[in-house]
């Protein structure tokens, strides 16, 4: 498969967890629309995302709670035992239309990337990447964990060494608990500290498979660049895996209004270019956080061009401009005065800074202790 394939579903367009929820706001769907208008996703390239059945899921997430969600979707209504077995209808896990047909279908694109992947090639899902959800219990926006449920998949077709590499600012506390102690999958983490759900700490090595670096308020695009060149390039090419998962969330960009980190997407591209060049056979990229619908959907239809080789342009032409101008982001200070260039272009201007001694010492210390993984 040499041609890099998309997956993505119209379910995405008109789905919302609720008019006051962070994941109110359009991303899938704007990064469909904005690499269609840039000419970048042609029919040959697309894949509509098949929704997962239950025995699917079943894989790895409790049958009951599998059924909880599809009677919650059916009745729009979540009983107190709902709320305190699977925390279905609380704040952040809100009861809404599509509440299993929307993650069902995400995760139905990862499991299928799993299967396509067998033969190799390089597969993006941006749907993906809802890397908090437990077996029993929807978690931190996430009711299903598809990047557990790709890398079963990837084993189950014969992919023996994974390597997953998450940068969303969110700890991914649910591939964690999937895969503590596999020594056959290295997890490296690079999330906020202090910030929800404050797991992955840096002495945290999931049974000894994984790399943990919680990264200060502010972490910019040279720290970035400094930890991809210590730390994430070294272990992973040591790794020699035959698959790399990279969860590539959005919400570690300045402009986020959950997380306070200060990075560019060219620090979540100059990763992936990074990725790419290490030559390994299968390549699943995901999406995950990300919560200002301009910044995310810059940011990942520029992963989608990445992939593809095509270039970056300077100035957006008139229809994917269109595209970026029609979004709207009600209840949040950053939506009242977007800047023009959050509508011209997708790229950021780079955001670079001082190396901070606690970065150094993290990365050293991360290398002398786990370099039992490399």
């Amino acid at each position: 498969m040499a041609t890099p394939l998309f997956i993505g579903h119209e379910i995405f367009r008109g789905s919302s967890y609720g008019r006051w929820h962070p994941l109110r706001v359009p991303r899938v769907s704007t990064v469909m629309d904005l690499s269609r208008a840039l000419g970048w996703l042609p029919r040959s390239q697309f894949i509509t995302s098949p929704r997962a059945k239950p025995k699917a899921l079943q894989v790895w997430h409790d049958p009951a709670y599998i059924a909880a969600l599809q009677r919650v979707e059916a009745t729009q209504h979540a009983t107190p035992d709902d709320l305190a077995r699977h925390d279905i209808g609380s704040v952040t896990n809100p009861v809404f239309g599509e509440i299993f047909r929307r993650p069902a279908t995400a995760a139905g694109g990862s499991i299928l990337a799993g299967e396509l992947l067998a033969n190799g090639g390089t597969i993006y899902n941006p749907a993906g990447g809802t890397h908090h959800g437990l077996p029993d219990r929807a978690n931190g926006f996430c009711y299903l964990n598809d990047p557990v449920l790709a890398m079963l998949s990837l084993r189950h077709h014969g992919v023996r060494r994974i390597a997953y590499i998450d940068i969303d600012a969110h700890h991914c506390d649910g591939v964690a608990q999937g895969f503590a102690g596999d020594d056959a999958c290295l997890m490296i983490s690079l999330h906020e500290e202090r910030l929800w759900p404050r797991t992955g700490q840096i002495d945290d090595d999931a049974g000894g498979n994984a790399i943990n670096l919680p990264v200060p308020r502010g972490f910019n695009d040279s720290e970035m660049a400094y930890v991809v060149d210590r730390l994430i390039l070294p272990f992973v090419d040591s790794y020699r895996p035959d698959a790399v998962v990279f969860l590539c969330g959005a919400d570690g960009v300045e402009e986020d209004p959950l997380a306070h980190l200060g990075l560019s997407n060219n620090a979540h591209w100059a990763l992936l270019r990074a990725l790419m060049a290490l030559g390994v056979p299968r390549l699943l990229v995901l999406g995950g956080g990300g919560y200002n619908p301009w910044t995310v959907g810059r940011l990942w239809t520029g992963v989608w061009g990445i992939l593809n080789n095509h270039p970056i342009p300077e100035r957006l032409p008139e229809q994917a401009e269109t595209v970026l101008r029609g979004l709207r982001f009600d209840n949040n200070r950053r939506g009242r005065n977007p800047p023009q260039r959050w509508f011209t272009t997708l790229q950021d201007a780079p955001r670079p800074g001082a190396i901070r001694a606690e970065i150094r010492s993290r990365v050293t210390y991360l290398r002398r202790r786990l370099s039992h993984l490399a």
